[in-house]
């Protein structure tokens, strides 16, 4: 085996070493060989045995040429988990260039693929030539031209706004391109920092009201006595101040999208006259008669809970009705802790690039600091954080000082709850976030062995 792999690299007339490559698949045998036979072609060539650690790599490192298998649990031929970490890397990495390996070909199955952003397609057991032709030929691909996904079917692909692969994300991605093209009025849910406005650009920038405005009002904001014309406009004398002509957003929205945040935080008195707007779909300025024409898609967001309010009579259940057609709920920073790698990646690449400190790093101790930490003001609060740790950092890597998380409250003693778990949870979290990610220091304050703690940190996503 080594013999012939070193007499078929003699054989090729291969470029100096560059770059980066990763290797996935769940064949060790496959894993010893194929890094040997390309260590010639790269300055580093790296493994994995599964795809779950993939999140974790991509973060440290950005890949040149990643070899992807298609297939890891047992007796799955289908190719469908390929294709998911395929996605994953596309939407993480768009610029590295993907090589498929599977034992079953298929044609359609090489045809979705290379749809979905690989660059090439190798079918197991390969000649050596043939691998070594296909990264070399893909390590030298024009990648100046980022991936754009499929567009042939009806549904298009979310562009991402907000950076995520978690399953919880990943099926909102799936219900924003269902909803986008049509002119439902959407409802997004969740947390103050989480992106409802991002969500809700996002929804507009797909649908057949692209070019037209996006018209963003702020409803805890306005002042009751200024709601009508804040919204409906005003004409000209309309009152003493009235020195012009002023159009409300229900007008300026015309033709494109009005979106309507934290609908949640507006008076009940307040809630009729929107009501009778929405269903008439005519507004009338103050200091008029008329009543005019408007055209608009609606969108609204809010972080409560509406169902709760309509119950207790809070928010008008026919308002209800009328603005959630579809629902949208995004979940908090906390439950999709395999997003925060890549958005840490993500914010120290815009502001180290800002701040002009572009050989900044951030280490993976301090990556299981912020893992540990509860982000109750969601991706904002991540945002500042990092934006703020690139800024007083005077080194060429950010510290735990650097990044002045905010201390959490011990939710141990001040937690009525007697779950165990929970309390265990709680308790190794904090030891993290205590030691700044040093396993060792966590593991001798709580008693664990450094296997027992990984194993736990595993089971509770930290």
């Amino acid at each position: 085996m080594f013999t012939f792999i070193a007499s078929s690299i003699s054989n090729m007339n291969l470029s100096s070493p560059s770059g980066h490559l990763l290797i996935i698949d769940d064949d060790e045998h496959i894993l010893i060989t194929t890094r040997i036979l390309l260590k010639r072609l790269f300055f580093s060539v790296d493994i994995l045995t599964m795809p779950k650690e993939l999140t974790a790599k991509l973060f440290v490192r950005k890949y040149d040429v990643i070899l992807l298998d298609m297939n890891f649990l047992p007796g799955n031929t289908t190719g469908e988990e390929g294709l998911d970490v395929l996605r994953q890397i596309r939407s993480t990495q768009p610029e590295a260039r993907v090589i498929l390996m599977t034992a079953y070909g298929d044609i359609n199955l090489a045809v979705k693929a290379m749809k979905n952003g690989a660059t090439d397609f190798i079918v197991k057991p390969w000649a050596n030539q043939d691998l070594l032709s296909a990264v070399e030929t893909a390590r030298r691909l024009d990648t100046s031209r980022s991936y754009q996904p499929d567009n042939t079917t009806f549904e298009q692909e979310p562009s991402r706004m907000i950076i995520g692969s978690s399953p919880t994300m990943e099926a909102l991605w799936k219900m924003v391109a269902k909803v986008a093209p049509t002119d439902a009025n959407v409802l997004i849910m969740g947390e103050n920092g989480t992106g409802k406005e991002l969500v809700a650009r996002e929804i507009h920038n797909l649908s057949g009201r692209a070019e037209a405005p996006f018209i963003h009002i702020d409803l805890g904001a306005i002042a009751a006595s200024l709601f009508e014309d804040e919204l409906f406009g005003h004409e000209k004398g309309a009152f003493t101040d009235a020195r012009e002509l002023r159009l409300g957003p229900f007008e300026k929205a015309s033709g494109g999208t009005l979106f309507l945040d934290e609908i949640g935080n507006l008076p009940l008195t307040l809630q009729s006259k929107l009501l009778t707007a929405l269903q008439s779909r005519k507004v009338t300025r103050l200091g008029s008669n008329r009543q005019i024409d408007i055209n608009f898609r609606l969108i609204c967001a809010t972080n409560s809970q509406l169902g709760e309010l309509v119950k207790t009579r809070q928010f008008r259940d026919d308002l209800y009705f009328r603005i959630n057609t579809v629902e949208l709920t995004l979940p908090p920073l906390r439950d999709r802790c395999e997003d925060i790698p890549v958005l840490v990646n993500h914010f120290l690449e815009r502001y180290s690039s800002q701040y002009k400190k572009p050989t900044l790093k951030i280490g993976n101790e301090i990556i299981r600091s912020i893992l540990a930490y509860e982000w109750p003001g969601n991706i904002r609060e991540l945002q500042h954080i990092i934006e703020r740790a690139v800024i007083m950092c005077d080194s060429e890597k950010i510290t735990i000082a650097d990044l002045r998380l905010p201390v959490q409250h011990d939710s141990i003693t001040g937690n009525s709850s007697l779950n165990l778990e929970m309390l265990e949870k709680e308790a190794i979290r904090k030891a993290l976030l205590t030691h700044g990610g040093n396993l060792t220091q966590a593991a001798l304050e709580l008693g664990l062995g450094r296997t027992t703690l990984y194993r736990k940190m595993e089971k509770y996503g930290l």
